[in-house]
């Protein structure tokens, strides 16, 4: 199967609105319920080990106290231990490296906070490059955009923004700052391929990609995120990329699914491209 060669949209623009129609539909009926609850059950999680590390930790004070007051006459005894070398040795924190800031995800996070801060700046770059490519048709330098193409967009990005939103949430609930930048690996490419850009077609590649990339990040990850909690959130989001992938591939005139690059049906999606 050749892949599109047109500068322009081929599909239909009632097609293309009522595949919109039923995208936004199911979002707001299955998948935004289902991440959601997603988000409270992984904040609950915490929450409950939370206070059972605090409850742990008030039992350990106890039984400590306790054997200081039974040790103290012998310390009295002995004399308290010169505390001269405590105050001379150099602290053990960590000195905060400048280049820090150039590592994500931020070190200070792990495990499923790691997969949710990377997820959080794919979905921040994908409502990058939907605004930019609205403003774009906006300005006229796209050339032709049906508004169907236009409505499209804007629906994908309000969905990568309400993915944006639950991941920051989980990290905010786990005392960590939200991730606002997008993916800094993929952002300098991303910034340099829109520049390019001419047309719609153009545009719904760069989409594509960029939609794939998500897609495919998610599949891998959900594998290996360590709460069910965390698994229960990605799983939520992940099918909605792919249901971009399916109208993007239509916008094109392609084959609505998981394919190789010369156009040909795949049986299952593949990972090539997650980060």
């Amino acid at each position: 199967m050749k892949k599109n060669q047109s500068r322009t949209f081929v599909g239909t623009e009632a097609e293309l609105q009522r595949m919109t129609r039923e995208l936004d539909e199911m979002h707001n009926d299955l998948g935004m319920p289902a991440m959601w609850e997603g988000v409270e059950r992984m904040i609950d999680a915490h929450h409950a080990e939370t206070a059972l590390n605090q409850h742990s930790s008030r039992r350990r004070f106890l039984f400590g106290a306790g054997a200081a007051a039974v040790g103290g006459a012998a310390l009295l005894s002995v004399g308290a231990p010169s505390l001269a070398g405590a105050l001379t040795r150099p602290s053990q924190a960590a000195t905060k490296d400048s280049r820090e800031a150039s590592v994500f995800p931020p070190s200070g996070l792990k495990g499923d906070l790691a997969v949710a801060a990377v997820a959080a700046s794919l979905e921040n770059l994908a409502v990058f490059a939907y605004t930019a490519g609205l403003s774009a048709a906006t300005a006229g330098k796209l050339g032709t955009v049906p508004p169907a193409v236009a409505t499209f967009a804007t629906t994908a990005r309000a969905q990568h923004t309400q993915h944006a939103t639950a991941w920051n949430a989980v990290l905010r609930a786990h005392g960590k700052a939200r991730v606002t930048t997008t993916n800094p690996t993929l952002t300098p490419t991303v910034k340099s391929d829109f520049a390019k850009v001419t047309n719609v077609v153009e545009l719904a590649n760069l989409a594509l990609l960029l939609e794939t990339i998500a897609a495919e990040t998610y599949q891998v990850e959900t594998s290996k995120l360590m709460s069910t909690e965390a698994i229960g959130l990605s799983a939520s989001i992940q099918p909605v990329e792919m249901q971009h992938i399916a109208i993007l591939y239509y916008v094109l005139g392609e084959y609505p699914g998981a394919q190789n690059p010369a156009g040909q049906p795949l049986a299952f999606s593949a990972t090539s491209k997650a980060v």
